[in-house]
């Protein structure tokens, strides 16, 4: 592929997007247009709107502070300007799938979580080592505030497919002796706030409460997410997709600001006030686009408020928008891991399976 800004070649240049990634971080102006095009027509597919709308009543629950107009749905679908705010969601019903998925699982925090390993016995775990035979009840949230051109989760988008489930449902499921943590992932949780937030206040005396999320939430919900994590002994699991604002908005269509200044308000907040890692964060290796130089910066912002933070490096699959690009090259993915050791103590590489 020849990127259409500088006219370089290269394997790894996405012919979705068409350009390389230091024309996105060095040109994004010029390009801006163009990307979000790119955006617009992937979410027609799915009949969701981009960008986020303007002109209309507001939603907060995420960064992108819809303001939705009359007859029009919100950024995550799941909400309407239909003679006022509507939603198909709301703090008591969720749009979601659910499973149990035993111990040890594949979260990304499993290398260091009390899941997966000795830590957080006997306060956060009931047994000394892996959760063998115990479950995680994974609840996989339809909708999301980022649009992931790579994403490796984007039946999200299909809506339809998800099914309405009652927090009581859940909150009764989260009461089996053999489930010791409630993880919520997607699309991303962001959407789903007061739904999340209320079914963990009620079972967090019964099960770590864990959000794995992009982090760009409102930032008060975010809050109070964190302290239900904090309390249950779960773990709050950033994705930190990039560092460049310019490369967020291209594979991703939204700015991931705010994913940083909540991952650094939930560190003063909570971090040293537990004996075990509370926060951590996730980076996928995007084969061409997230580099060591992206790398080396989301390290150095973690490191910035503590080299002991967790940080895992996933490994890329191809998926949805991006299935042309390869799996991340070992290369790639040596260059990733030695710019995070530089700055940080505890490094992870998951997704390995992938390489072999």
């Amino acid at each position: 592929m020849k990127c259409r800004v500088c006219g370089k070649e290269h394997e790894l240049i996405s012919s979705t997007l068409k350009v390389c990634k230091d024309c996105i971080v060095n040109e994004f102006d010029s390009i801006r247009e163009e990307i979000a095009e790119v955006h617009r027509k992937c979410r027609e597919v799915y009949s969701l709107p981009y960008p986020p709308p303007r002109g209309g009543i507001k939603c907060e629950l995420c960064s992108n502070e819809c303001s939705i107009p009359p007859g029009e749905r919100g950024f995550c679908g799941l909400r309407e300007n239909s003679g006022g705010l509507k939603s198909i969601v709301s703090a008591e019903v969720g749009l979601l799938h659910y499973y149990l998925d035993p111990h040890v699982t594949n979260c990304c925090a499993s290398w260091f979580c009390p899941g997966g390993t000795s830590a957080g016995y006997p306060e956060y775990s009931p047994v000394n080592g892996p959760e063998i035979g115990y479950y995680n009840l994974a609840v996989f949230f339809y909708g999301c505030n980022f649009n992931c051109l790579f994403c490796q989760n984007h039946e999200h988008k299909n809506l339809e497919f998800g099914k309405l489930v009652s927090k009581d449902q859940l909150s009764s499921l989260c009461r089996e002796e053999r489930i010791t943590c409630l993880c919520y992932f997607g699309g991303s949780p962001e959407p789903h706030l007061p739904f999340s937030i209320r079914l963990g206040n009620e079972v967090k005396d019964h099960v770590r409460v864990c959000f794995e999320w992009n982090g760009c939430g409102n930032k008060s919900l975010v809050r109070k997410a964190g302290e239900i994590s904090f309390e249950s002994g779960g773990i709050v699991k950033f994705d930190l997709k990039t560092f460049s604002e310019e490369l967020s908005l291209a594979l991703c269509g939204v700015s991931n600001r705010r994913a940083y200044e909540n991952f650094e308000t939930l560190y003063h907040e909570f971090y040293d006030e537990r004996k075990e890692p509370f926060l951590t964060a996730t980076t996928l290796l995007v084969p061409g686009y997230v580099d060591e130089e992206e790398v080396r910066n989301i390290s150095e912002f973690l490191s910035s408020l503590n080299p002991e933070i967790p940080y895992s490096l996933l490994v890329f699959y191809p998926q949805h928008y991006m299935s042309d690009l390869p799996v991340t090259p070992r290369e790639q993915v040596k260059r990733c891991y030695e710019a995070a050791k530089e700055k940080l103590k505890r490094v992870h590489i998951g997704n390995l399976h992938l390489l072999l």
